[in-house]
């Protein structure tokens, strides 16, 4: 079987797991890679770029290096290939979850309880839910949910396209190093700045993707592209500005501004300035536009796979 028919199959296959069971509570191997990077950090640890830089390269690199092993192992068999390919996709991406933690969020805002609104927000974002009311939270919820549909979802898909399983591992390892070392606190301002930098590199082209694609399902294309061409740019992040800016003008509403996280104060540029604020509704609103761009992004990976297969031949 041609490598974009395991591709088109697995990937479809390890996203129609992920619509019907989620994230496992338990076991999961993101998670596992999260303790082994963990254990990794806690040897070669040192407030210096270059550590860090090895650091990443060693997570990073072993990652792939396992995931081409896997699909070296079984590449004669096409039912093994396609299925190591729906695992991986299963494993890595998390647009369910995603979805599920965002709905429980704006069920509890529509109920009435911030309170339990604010205790489930360190689910989603790393935001301090203290600081926020009922409408801050909902616009938490909303610029969460646009960036990890790129980051968790459209991203992941990118890469398996362009490089297999080894891409679909490999991507989600660097966002995951991303999430552990690449903020700027003092402990990880040095050590973490290559995965930080390595994770802004391997999600531009899932980012514009996203972009277009929330362009294209929101409804309001116009507003979307507009949006992202005068907004994105002022955000301090190269792919999260893209897609937030765009998911702003697909919903018509107005995303950034002042946020806090850990106790620090960040305040970002309006995205899409002409748009209403954010109301609890919108949650349901970008959940359901980040399933859409997910399908869209399958159909659009796996035809970009085809032709990368036929110009090759």
């Amino acid at each position: 079987m041609r490598a974009e028919r395991v591709f088109a199959y697995g990937s479809a296959a390890g996203l129609l797991g992920d619509l019907l069971f989620g994230d496992p509570r338990r076991g999961h191997p993101v998670a596992a890679f999260g303790r082994a990077a963990g254990a990794v950090e806690r040897v070669l640890w040192s407030d210096h770029r270059g550590w860090g830089a090895l650091h990443t390269a060693v997570c990073a690199g072993g990652a792939a290096v396992a995931g081409g092993l896997a699909a070296r192992a079984v590449r004669r068999s096409p039912a093994a290939s396609v299925a190591l390919t729906a695992a991986a996709t299963w494993a890595v991406v998390g647009g369910t979850s995603l979805g599920r933690e965002a709905r429980a969020i704006g069920g509890a805002l529509a109920a009435g309880d911030v309170d339990a609104a604010r205790e489930r927000l360190p689910h989603l974002c790393g935001r301090d839910p203290q600081a926020l009311d009922a409408d801050g939270i909902a616009r938490a919820v909303v610029e969460s949910v646009a960036e990890n549909t790129s980051d968790a979802v459209v991203g992941a898909l990118v890469w398996g396209a362009v490089a297999g399983v080894p891409g679909l591992v490999a991507f989600r390892a660097v966002n995951t190093l991303d999430a552990m070392v690449g903020h700027k606190s003092a402990r990880y301002r040095r050590y973490g700045w290559a995965s930080a930098r390595l994770d802004d590199v391997a999600g531009w082209p899932g980012a514009r993707l996203t972009g277009v694609l929330a362009a294209v399902a929101g409804g309001r294309p116009r507003g979307a592209l507009t949006a992202w061409r005068e907004d994105a740019r002022l955000h301090p992040s190269p792919n999260a500005g893209v897609v937030e800016a765009s998911f702003a003008g697909a919903l018509g509403v107005r995303l950034g501004g002042t946020l806090s996280y850990g106790g620090r104060v960040e305040h970002r540029p309006v995205l899409n300035a002409s748009g209403r604020s954010v109301e609890t509704a919108d949650v349901e609103r970008a959940a359901r536009l980040s399933r859409r761009v997910t399908w869209l992004a399958l159909g659009v990976c796996v035809a970009g796979r085809a032709l990368l297969r036929r110009g090759k031949s």
